[in-house]
C-alpha cells in the first residue's frame, strides 16, 4: 500500500511540473518595427519573432492604416534561418499610423493572434 501511494504521489509531482510546458502557447517575443515605435524610413518588411516554430500555411499578417484601409503584405514567409520568425514584406508604406494584425499556428497546433501599432514618420 505504501509503495502504491508513493508511485501516485510521484506521478502527481511529475504531472504538476510538466503541465505548464505542455499547455504553453506561442508568444510574440518581439517585432521589427517594435510596438509603438516611430520609424523612418518606412520598413520594407515586418518581422515577428515568436518563442516557438510556426506553420506558414496557417499564418496571416495584415496592416491597417489610420483610415482603416487594409494593407496586405506582398509576401509572407518564415525566416529560413529561424523557424520562429515570420516575415511580411510590406509595399511602400506612407507616413502615418499602422496596426499590425497577425494570426499563426504553432507546430503544436495552437492558434494565437495579436496586434500592435507603429508609426511611419
Amino acid at each position: 500500500m505504501y509503495i502504491k501511494n508513493l508511485i501516485v504521489a510521484a506521478a502527481a509531482a511529475v504531472a504538476t511540473v510538466t503541465a505548464p510546458a505542455v499547455l504553453a502557447h506561442a508568444k510574440l517575443e518581439g517585432s521589427s518595427p517594435k510596438a509603438n515605435s516611430v520609424v523612418s524610413p518606412a520598413p520594407a518588411q515586418v518581422r515577428l519573432q515568436f518563442n516557438e516554430p510556426l506553420e506558414l500555411p496557417f499564418s496571416k499578417v495584415k496592416l491597417v492604416d489610420e483610415k482603416g484601409a487594409i494593407v496586405e503584405p506582398s509576401k509572407i514567409s518564415v525566416d529560413p534561418a529561424d523557424a520562429k520568425a515570420l516575415i511580411a514584406s510590406t509595399p511602400g508604406l506612407h507616413s502615418g499610423a499602422y496596426r499590425v494584425q497577425w494570426t499563426t499556428v504553432t507546430r503544436d497546433g495552437h492558434k494565437v493572434k495579436g496586434e500592435f501599432a507603429f508609426r511611419v514618420k
